[in-house]
C-alpha cells in the first residue's frame, strides 16, 4: 500500500486497502494509458453513467463533446461529478469459484467540472484529445477552425480527489483448496492494434505513418501486491 494518505475520505479506499495507490504517478500512468473513461453524475433525480474519451495535461482532466450534450450541459452546473477508468490486464482463474478474479487497474477521480472558455486552453485540450488516442496525430492533421471550437464544449476536471487501486499476480485460494487438481493461475490480456484499413478515398500515395503501423498503449509496469 502506497505510504501517501488518500487526499479526500471519499477516495479512501476501503474494500482490499493495501491495493490502493494513491501516487501521482500511478493515477496519471493509468489514465494515459486508458482510452474511455465513465462519467457519472445525477441529472434530474436520476443517476447517470456516460462513457466518453478524455485527455488529461498535467494534473487536469478533460472531456469534450457537442453544445447538445445532455452530460455536459448539467456538468456545467457544478454538479459533483464521479470519473473512474479501469484497465484489465488478466483473468485469475483460481480453484474454487469464489475465488476467481482479475487483474486491474482502476482509478476513481471526484470533483467539479468547469467550463473551459479560454480558446488557448480549449485548443490545448483538444491536443490532449487527440495526442491521447494517437501520439503524434496532431501535428499532421487540420486543426479545429472557429465554427469548430464553437460548436464543441470542453469540461475541466482538477484531479485533486484521485485515488488508484491496483490488483496482479496469481489466485489466492483457501488453504485447503491448493490440493484440488484443476488448473490455477492467470490469462494475461492486452489491447494490441491490427493492420490499418485505408480510407476509400485516400489519395494515392499517401503512406501509412509509423506512429499508425505501430501504434501501442503506453503501459504501466506494476509489482506483485
Amino acid at each position: 500500500m502506497s505510504p501517501q494518505k488518500a487526499p479526500s475520505p471519499r477516495t479512501t479506499v476501503k474494500r482490499v486497502p493495501q491495493r490502493a495507490d494513491y501516487e501521482h504517478d500511478t493515477i496519471y500512468q493509468i489514465l494515459d494509458e486508458g482510452l474511455v473513461c465513465h462519467v457519472g453524475f445525477v441529472a434530474e433525480g436520476q443517476p447517470v453513467v456516460i462513457p466518453t474519451a478524455y485527455g488529461r495535461v498535467a494534473d487536469t482532466l478533460y472531456i469534450h463533446g457537442s453544445p447538445a450534450s445532455r452530460m455536459l450541459k448539467t456538468l456545467q452546473q457544478g454538479l459533483d461529478v464521479c470519473v473512474t477508468v479501469t484497465l484489465i490486464d488478466g483473468l485469475v482463474l483460481a480453484r474454487s469459484a469464489f475465488h476467481h478474479s482479475m487483474n486491474y487497474r482502476s482509478v476513481v477521480v471526484f470533483g467539479k467540472a468547469i467550463l473551459v472558455e479560454d480558446t488557448e486552453q480549449k485548443l490545448a485540450a483538444l491536443k490532449a484529445f487527440t495526442e491521447h488516442v494517437i501520439l503524434g496525430r496532431w501535428e499532421e492533421v487540420r486543426s479545429p477552425n472557429r465554427h469548430e471550437l464553437a460548436g464543441t464544449i470542453v469540461l475541466s476536471l482538477p484531479l485533486a480527489e484521485a485515488s488508484a487501486k491496483v490488483r496482479t499476480g496469481r489466485p489466492l485460494d483457501d488453504e485447503a483448496d491448493y490440493q484440488i487438481p484443476v488448473w490455477a493461475g492467470e490469462i494475461p490480456l492486452k489491447l494490441t492494434a491490427a493492420t490499418p484499413i485505408n480510407d476509400s478515398r485516400l489519395e494515392s500515395g499517401v503512406a501509412i505513418p509509423a506512429y499508425i503501423s505501430n501504434y501501442t498503449r503506453p503501459q504501466l509496469a506494476n509489482e506483485v501486491c
